[in-house]
């Protein structure tokens, strides 16, 4: 039986699209002269801030085009100088993507009813969380439990910790029991290391990459055959399951547990 469900936060439960952070990375870089495309900003996302800072760096392109602007090899000093810049800018918009996302709420008032635990996982730190988790629960949204890699010495995504951490903090007695749902590839491979039932969802994640108002205008075959792609990255990462949007995973549990 499914005690716990563990949900990523933006492009999962909040923040449709997982909008935020793409466009504080890519200024980021753009401070240093290093233009970046949507894609490789979102390639790594759902990993700690600075690791996805270095992963961006690590890239053979940006890499190189770091070494065209600044005359040298990326360095720490370099990752840190970044990093100072996305998490200004980041800070400066958090509140405003902390908008749940269709379904959510009513998925997890069912999930209480039934009496499973709401736990969740995140790229952001703790400091950023007070600002995203606080405007979350103003507007209806408020897991049991958050945890930020802060709270596991910095062993953010793709490490199991987070999760393990969840499960410790709620009292779960098996991975067995516990559903771990994302949006991107790193919170796939979290949960596939951590040995629980991972899920990826579709809808609004940051692996689809559209927002709301973008996706309702495209026809039911455009929709449908992205939504296929999509698919298709989460189960070549490791997912048991996908689900369409959150309002699935009612009808998932109850097979899980059949």
């Amino acid at each position: 039986m499914i005690e716990a469900v563990i949900f990523d936060w933006a492009g999962t439960t909040v923040d449709y699209g997982c909008f935020a952070p793409v466009q504080a990375f890519m200024d980021s870089f753009s401070h240093f002269g290093v233009e970046v495309t949507t894609q490789e900003t979102r390639k790594p996302m759902g990993m700690l801030k600075k690791d996805h800072i270095r992963t961006m760096l690590q890239m053979e392109r940006i890499s190189d085009e770091w070494k065209k602007v600044t005359g040298r090899d990326f360095t720490e000093e370099d990752v840190e100088a970044v990093y100072a810049q996305f998490e200004s800018k980041l800070f400066a918009v958090l509140e405003n993507y902390a908008q749940p996302k269709p379904f959510v709420l009513k998925t997890v008032a069912a999930l209480r009813k039934r009496g499973i635990k709401i736990g969740s996982t995140t790229g952001y730190t703790d400091k950023m969380m007070g600002i995203v988790a606080a405007k979350a629960a103003q507007l209806g949204y408020a897991p049991d439990l958050w945890i930020s890699a802060d709270s596991v010495g910095g062993k953010g995504r793709p490490y199991p910790y987070m999760i393990f951490e969840n499960m410790r903090r709620l009292n779960v007695t098996s991975v067995k029991n516990v559903i771990k749902i994302g949006d991107t590839v790193s919170d796939i491979k979290e949960g596939v290391y951590a040995g629980v039932i991972t899920v990826g969802v579709i809808e609004g994640s940051s692996e689809l990459g559209l927002s709301e108002e973008e996706y309702q205008a495209l026809t039911e075959e455009q929709q449908n055959a992205l939504c296929k792609k999509t698919a298709e990255i989460f189960k070549n990462a490791g997912a048991d399951y996908v689900v369409r949007n959150i309002s699935q995973l009612l009808e998932l549990i109850d097979f899980i547990d059949m």
